[in-house]
């Protein structure tokens, strides 16, 4: 198929060769031949007069031209996919769909662990992908490599559509043979004690709450780093440490842990998180009843928690 003289396909050959920046592992990202892939980018060489990729070592690194062209073979294939989803309505007892996550572990906990079923006793045919938030997770986004991400508030970039899921709070958690005393903690009583916290990431990212604490001023006596949200009251079990938590969260392990929930007397954020989509699926009925189903499960999950 051609447009203006030019073979569309190559676009797909481009975008792969972008992405990957090697003719081998394009090959492999398309299903074709190298020879397949070399012949196309001889041809998009001609077309755009411009080598498009360079050899450098044993990797190929995108020209001026090249890397200016990523972004816009991107979003072309993104509309197509957009355009190709398109149906006059959506019927999800019929459907068969597979859609993916960006997410926390908390979130996964909180809110995906109930939603899960409800899914699938609606949609039996559509199937679930959960991935762990990445460094930059809103290139994933930009990408078309997830179609949903579910994040807080605060984090989420403008470029594209979002809506509130649901809030929620900090609470601190103790072993359940802690001797402190109380179910409330002031902000003296809190800075005094050892804390288990966690950071997200490679690059060790702070959490929401270290965030908060940073930003005011106030610095905690760090004993044990976690590797997740889900480990932090693990880690407090026989223990005199304390760790904050979403209070969704902290009650969800109360249940099947032997730990206990402080209420802080001073003040910490509510926490928003986000449902946030790309543009181009805006209109696609399948991502809309998505969506709705996953606010009304947040709906119904916060409420019985409450």
């Amino acid at each position: 198929m051609r447009y203006k003289r030019f073979d569309l396909n190559l676009a797909v050959v481009l975008d792969a060769l972008l992405a990957e920046q090697s003719v081998t592992k394009a090959g492999q990202r398309l299903n074709v031949s190298q020879t397949t892939v070399s012949d196309a980018l001889a041809r998009l060489r001609e077309h755009f007069g411009d080598e498009l990729l360079t050899q450098v070592g044993k990797k190929m690194v995108p020209t001026a031209l090249g890397a200016s062209l990523a972004q816009p073979a991107r979003s072309m294939l993104l509309q197509a996919d957009a355009m190709l989803n398109t149906r006059p309505a959506f019927n999800p007892a019929a459907a068969s769909r597979h859609f993916t996550l960006m997410l926390s572990d908390y979130v996964a906990t909180v809110l995906i662990s109930r939603f899960v079923p409800v899914l699938q006793a609606q949609a039996p045919g559509i199937t679930l992908e959960l991935l762990p938030h990445s460094q930059a997770p809103w290139e994933s986004l930009n990408h078309g490599e997830v179609d949903f991400l579910i994040m807080p508030a605060n984090f989420v970039h403008d470029s594209h559509p979002s809506s509130i899921l649901f809030r929620d709070d900090f609470s601190c958690v103790v072993w359940d043979q802690h001797p402190f005393q109380g179910d409330t903690i002031n902000m003296e009583q809190y800075l005094s004690m050892a804390h288990v916290v966690n950071r997200v990431g490679r690059n060790r990212a702070p959490t929401f709450d270290e965030w908060f604490f940073k930003n005011y001023g106030h610095a905690r006596k760090v004993e044990m780093m976690a590797m997740d949200f889900n480990s932090v009251p693990q880690f407090v079990v026989g223990t005199q440490r304390v760790g904050t938590m979403h209070t969704h969260l902290a009650r969800y392990y109360a249940q099947y842990l032997p730990v206990r929930l402080l209420t802080p007397t001073f003040e910490l954020p509510v926490l928003e998180e986000a449902l946030q989509w790309h543009r181009f699926n805006d209109n696609d009925p399948a991502m809309l009843w998505m969506r709705e189903l996953l606010a009304a499960t947040a709906r119904d999950a916060i409420s019985s928690a409450a």
